[in-house]
């Protein structure tokens, strides 16, 4: 990974180790679908006229099809399923939970063309890693909502299968376009939650947790990721959900005097070991992607960062 890389690759690390903080915070007074609304919409409303402004839509509207796909899979159903989830389960173990997403990703070379494929040694980084997440719930067994760890699930799912949306359909166009459009409809899908139940006087602290997960989690994030997606690679990009579930953890021990449980003991250094083995071996790039014939993989999409 090239030293740029290795850069946008700790900010996502910081990025999205915030959000499970917040969401978890939210949730308390809106619900899951409310939030997914609130945050998608103000979010929507930095990235759309920059992109529009930018003349970066039209093209991104042509490939309606995959941009509905692409908003249902990275947005529309984890989102939604991660604020459930929050509900019942620490902000600290929903980070740890989406670590599965690189595994998710490095399997998904047997089902697609356009994923990168891994060393041996790097498979193993990802099973160790794996394993981690297995000892962080089996550990926990009886003190875990299970529905709650099957949502999160569903989430690194969801997680590990968008970038390669992006990476099939919309390498040649521009990724704030993409962004911008995604967000403005799920905004618009889930706008009848937003009317049913106005968010009014709502407390200080619920109003900041939504706009720093619309705003830094998302606005700003979507368009890093972006980048790092055209350093890394669609599939190695997901890796940095291996190393923000430490900020997860920090941030919810220290913010919401959450425990540190025996599976977080035993399970997170397997993470961040498997992580760092994942991480390792030649150079991830997007160019390095074994393409189909008739797909060009370089992600051409170069947005510059959000004013501010």
């Amino acid at each position: 990974m090239t030293n740029r890389g290795w850069t946008l690759f700790l900010a996502m690390c910081l990025i999205w180790g915030l959000p499970y903080l917040f969401i978890r915070i939210a949730v308390e007074h809106v619900s899951p679908a409310e939030l997914v609304f609130l945050r998608t919409a103000l979010a929507a409303l930095v990235l759309l006229p920059l992109a529009l402004w930018r003349r970066e839509v039209a093209a991104v509207l042509l490939r309606w099809r995959p941009l509905v796909l692409f908003a249902v899979i990275e947005i529309m159903i984890p989102w939604v399923l991660l604020g459930h989830a929050e509900q019942r389960i620490s902000s600290s173990l929903a980070g740890l939970l989406v670590a599965a997403v690189p595994l998710f990703g490095a399997l998904a070379f047997l089902v697609t063309a356009q994923a990168e494929r891994f060393s041996a040694k790097q498979l193993g980084g990802l099973v160790l890693g794996f394993a981690g997440v297995a000892c962080l719930v089996g550990l926990d067994l009886g003190h875990v909502d299970m529905l709650a760890v099957a949502e999160m699930l569903g989430v690194a799912l969801c997680y590990a299968a968008g970038p390669l949306v992006l990476a099939r359909w919309f390498s040649d166009v521009s990724g704030l376009g993409v962004m911008a459009c995604a967000l403005t409809l799920t905004a618009v899908v889930y706008t009848p939650f937003g009317i049913a139940n106005p968010p009014t006087d709502l407390p200080t602290e619920a109003w900041v947790s939504i706009g720093v997960l619309a705003l830094v989690c998302t606005a700003l994030a979507f368009v890093v990721f972006l980048d790092l997606i055209k350093e890394a690679g669609p599939t190695r990009s997901t890796i940095i959900t291996y190393v923000n579930p430490a900020v997860a953890i920090v941030l919810g021990v220290i913010v919401l005097d959450e425990d540190i449980t025996n599976g977080m003991i035993v399970g997170f250094p397997l993470i961040l070991v498997g992580c760092l083995v994942a991480a390792g071996g030649r150079k991830a790039t997007a160019a390095s992607v074994e393409p189909a014939a008739d797909v060009v993989l370089e992600v051409e999409c170069d947005p510059e960062p959000l004013p501010g």
